[in-house]
């Protein structure tokens, strides 16, 4: 993108562009930037897992709605519904590596919904409600034994989700500019981080987009993206979960 010396004249420019940009947004696919993106919230120090067992079974927070991120995308409630029906090939992949040695997991050791939580309930200071996008993986040494090291002795603090866009909407906080105007008035008051909305002016209203696969990242473009639990699968014996973790997990067990 140019450089613009007020925010009028990005506004203008991005409206007078408007369809070439959602055009480039489409084409792209969206992946973690490793931007530093700061949230609100714990930070916990990994604790080490006992145990030699050949299989993990975690649960991973891929994506989480009604968030800035970095991209400057607000995911809306509802964009992961008609992909995760329709797309039987998600993948679970390490930094977004799409070869065969990066695979964390896919088909029958992956399963990919979406549930409803308090961001409190997740582990951070927003006020309302999120969508996650949630991956129950089972990891398999033999399949990846670096990543199932890396969960086993939680250091998988962050993931990421790699989509294309399929409708978004261009929102932007200026009266001049109709439509634009409507859609911030309409999804600003949903955003949890809103002080990021505030400092851009704008913002992408994304309604649906196709998960491709969801990653293992060290830094995702959207840091609300934690582990929330990992078991040893060959004996179905839970391991301690990294520290500052045990109360999300103990809120988590009590509304199942």
């Amino acid at each position: 993108m140019k450089d613009f010396k007020t925010k009028k004249e990005l506004f203008a420019w991005m409206v007078e562009n408007k369809q070439t940009l959602i055009a480039q947004k489409k084409a792209e696919m969206k992946r973690a930037d490793g931007v530093l993106f700061a949230l609100p919230g714990f930070q916990y120090e990994a604790t080490k897992a006992d145990g030699e067992g050949n299989e993990l079974t975690i649960k991973a927070v891929i994506n989480t709605t009604n968030l800035m991120d970095s991209h400057q995308d607000v995911h809306l409630p509802g964009i992961w519904n008609k992909s995760i029906k329709e797309n039987k090939m998600i993948m679970h992949l390490q930094e977004h590596k799409m070869e065969f040695n990066k695979i964390i997991a896919d088909g029958k050791d992956l399963k990919a919904t979406v549930k409803t939580y308090t961001w409190k309930e997740l582990g951070y200071n927003f006020e309302g409600k999120t969508e996650a996008l949630i991956f129950d993986s089972t990891i398999k040494k033999e399949r990846n034994p670096y990543m199932l090291n890396q969960y086993k002795q939680g250091n998988v603090k962050n993931h990421s989700v790699g989509m294309q866009y399929v409708k978004l909407i261009m929102a932007i906080n200026d009266e001049n500019y109709g439509a634009e105007f409507e859609a911030w008035e309409k999804y600003y008051p949903e955003i949890a981080n809103k002080s990021e909305a505030d400092t851009h002016g704008y913002f992408w209203a994304v309604k649906e987009a196709k998960v491709i696969e969801g990653s293992a990242v060290p830094l995702g473009s959207n840091r609300a993206t934690p582990t929330l639990d990992i078991k040893e699968a060959a004996n179905s014996t839970s391991q301690e979960p990294p520290k500052g973790t045990q109360k999300t997990n103990l809120i988590l067990s009590l509304l199942n």
